[in-house]
């Protein structure tokens, strides 16, 4: 499978991935086994998802690192959904760098929206945002003087 939509399953089933190994600590390879025998994962990214969830959870006190500037209170106080949707945020913008960056953050927001209590979306959104404009600033910039030409009548 490819294009958009399985990429999506694969985040969802990397979110799921970290949710049930415990909020990332357990063994990749334990925890993507008991994701491979869930039902319709042949049908997400396997290849993506196997990055996703070995990258978070190996790389987890980097991606920690990474969005704990941005957060409002300590990472403990997260929800596990919102914690996970973060760190495959962060994980996408730091290495995952053919996926744009909007494309990155409105897909954690899915994820928080889909699985997440109700305004974890909200708070996703920003954190990442943030974390955005540190490891994407070319590309965050970019897209601001788009719209900036774009509100000003100077678009092409």
């Amino acid at each position: 499978p490819s294009g958009s939509a399985a990429r999506r399953r694969s985040r969802q089933r990397a979110l799921h991935g970290l949710y049930d190994g415990s909020g990332g600590r357990g063994a990749p390879a334990t925890v993507a086994a008991h994701m491979r025998e869930q039902p319709d994962h042949a049908r997400c990214d396997i290849e993506h998802f196997d990055a996703l969830l070995a990258g978070c959870i190996e790389q987890a006190p980097l991606l920690d690192g990474l969005i704990a500037p941005h957060l409002d209170r300590r990472l403990a106080l997260l929800s596990p959904v919102e914690l996970s949707a973060l760190r495959i945020g962060a994980y996408e913008l730091k290495f995952c760098v053919d996926v744009p960056y909007r494309v990155v953050i409105n897909e954690a927001v899915e994820l928080a929206k889909a699985f997440g209590g109700t305004d974890g979306h909200k708070f996703v959104n920003g954190v990442l945002d943030k974390a955005a404009a540190e490891l994407r600033p070319l590309e965050v910039a970019q897209r601001a003087s788009e719209r900036t030409r774009a509100n000003t009548g100077l678009a092409k």
